[in-house]
């Protein structure tokens, strides 16, 4: 597999929702309407739109259903919500959400710090949407958060994550993806995680999440598209952060991973210059520089005229 890039790599894009949701400065909900449509004409297929969590917990994503209900939505692009719990789960459906994605973490002090329960009552909790869920148009995914590695615990055993990979098929969630939510992930770990994963379930269902805390997102992509991964998370400029884990950074750059892919031949559908110039944009709408690198130096193709008198 080392070496073959032939086949397409899937983008989806998190910045609505994971970008957003660390952010000190209120985000309009017109901006973000405005991002999520200036996204969903850039050949992305997937989107998290936002999340349905407490208000106190994510202020700056308290204006979900209302996003939902504003954004202009592109036939052949789902529209993803997070949601951690009953009450989450039934205003994302309500706000039609083509997909709802559960969060539990495998590291038992993070899920207590994030979502305020045990890792067992998490699993309880989704079975009860799954259930919410039925007889809807709705897919579930589910997210094992800290699956490389936990600021609190430090590594987390593989067969660890692979129980819940297979707890999470036993309720009938056939899609999943691995978060390292505070970049603790090393290539060969990637590698060894997802092809052991991928005996369990095909390509398709299996999403990638990797934060560049460390300066090891990218490698960490190749690692597991050389292992068999397809699908990835990342956020437009880098944005993001986890706001209940110590030392979170932003996840991989969209723009970084499009231009890699274009680089060295896999294709992604995305529009690359389209990306540019909206992640140009952020800083005047967030009041901060965004830790994006192509947005700043541009790609390879865009030269500059020779200095004067050569």
């Amino acid at each position: 597999m080392i070496g073959n890039f032939s086949e397409r790599l899937i983008v989806q894009e998190v910045a609505p929702r994971d970008g957003l949701q660390i952010e000190p400065t209120w985000v309009p909900t017109d901006d973000k309407v405005a991002l999520i449509d200036q996204l969903s004409s850039a050949g992305f297929t997937r989107i998290e739109a936002g999340s349905f969590v407490s208000p106190k917990a994510i202020p700056a994503l308290r204006d979900g259903s209302e996003v939902f209900a504003r954004i202009r939505r592109q036939p052949g692009v789902v529209y993803v919500a997070l949601v951690p719990n009953m009450q989450g789960a039934q205003r994302a459906l309500q706000a039609g959400a083509d997909e709802l994605n559960l969060v539990m973490s495998a590291s038992q002090t993070h899920n207590l710090a994030n979502m305020r329960m045990r890792c067992e009552d998490s699993l309880a909790a989704f079975a009860d949407i799954l259930a919410l869920s039925s007889g809807t148009a709705a897919t579930l995914n589910g997210t094992i958060a800290t699956a490389f590695g936990c600021p609190f615990e430090g590594k987390i055993d593989e067969d660890r994550v692979l129980a819940i990979v297979e707890h999470y098929l036993e309720l009938g969630i056939g899609a999943i993806t691995l978060a390292d939510t505070t970049g603790m992930a090393n290539p060969r770990q990637v590698a060894r995680l997802v092809e052991r994963v991928l005996l369990r379930l095909p390509a398709s269902a299996l999403t990638l999440h990797f934060h560049n805390t460390r300066g090891l997102g990218l490698a960490n992509v190749l690692a597991a598209y050389e292992a068999g991964a397809r699908r990835f998370d990342a956020a437009l400029g880098g944005l993001g952060g986890c706001p209940f884990a110590p030392g979170a950074s932003g996840n991989i750059c969209t723009e970084d991973l499009v231009n890699l892919c274009e680089e060295i031949g896999i294709e992604t559908g995305i529009d690359l210059p389209k990306l540019i110039g909206m992640s140009r944009a952020l800083p005047a709408l967030l009041g901060h520089e965004v830790p994006g690198q192509v947005a700043k130096a541009g790609r390879n193709c865009d030269l500059h005229p020779a200095p004067g008198g050569l």
